[in-house]
Order: structure tokens, then sequence, then C-alpha cells
């Protein structure tokens, strides 16, 4: 019997990625991490393998190393995803102008 291989909507799972991650807060800033501007990549290949390149508010911050991996527990519980991997840049440096509208509304910057 051949095996057929399921062909993935990448617009869905890319929704899909961004709806989990809408769902995951710094715990010192009452704004989820995607409206934050903390992340800084979503890609994945035909397989649904997952790479997040994502930041964080500073190198001090409190959550460095715990962060990281409930990205990936969150993303990767997410149907149709494979595998995740997050990757740790430090460039470009966060900072507040890469928040959304929402967010900045939300912490009262406009």
């Amino acid at each position: 019997m051949e095996e057929t291989k399921k062909v993935i909507n990448k617009q869905e799972l890319e929704e899909r990625i961004i709806s989990v991650l809408q769902t995951i807060y710094d715990p010192e800033i009452p704004v989820d991490i995607f409206e934050l501007g903390l992340i800084y990549e979503i890609a994945f290949d035909d397989d649904a393998n997952v790479n997040i390149k994502m930041t964080l508010t500073s190198p001090a911050c409190p959550v460095a190393g715990t962060l990281p991996p409930e990205v990936e527990m969150k993303v990767m519980a997410v149907e149709g995803v494979k595998d995740a991997k997050v990757d740790i840049v430090w460039s470009p440096p966060w900072d507040k102008d890469m928040m959304s509208d929402a967010a900045k509304v939300k912490l009262g910057m406009y």
C-alpha cells in the first residue's frame, strides 16, 4: 500500500501557530509574546518542522530559561506540527517599537 503524504496548508498552520503564541505571556508584562514583538520569524518546511526565531525583552529576562521551552512545547502541540525548535536571537535588540499597536494601547503607550 502506498503511503500518501498529507499536504499542509501553510497559511492555516501559521495561523494556528500564531494563535498558540498569543496564549504565552511575559510574566512581567500583561501582553502576549506575539503582540510584544518577541517573535521575529516563524518558518517551517513541507514536513511541518517549525523553527521560531524569537528574542526576549532583555538578556537578563527572568524567564530566559523557561520561556523558550514553553514556546517549543506549545507549538509542538499545535495540530499539524511535526517538530518545533526555538532559536533565541539578540539582533536586532528588542525595543518597545516592535510591539503591535494593540499591545501599545493595552500598556497605555499611545
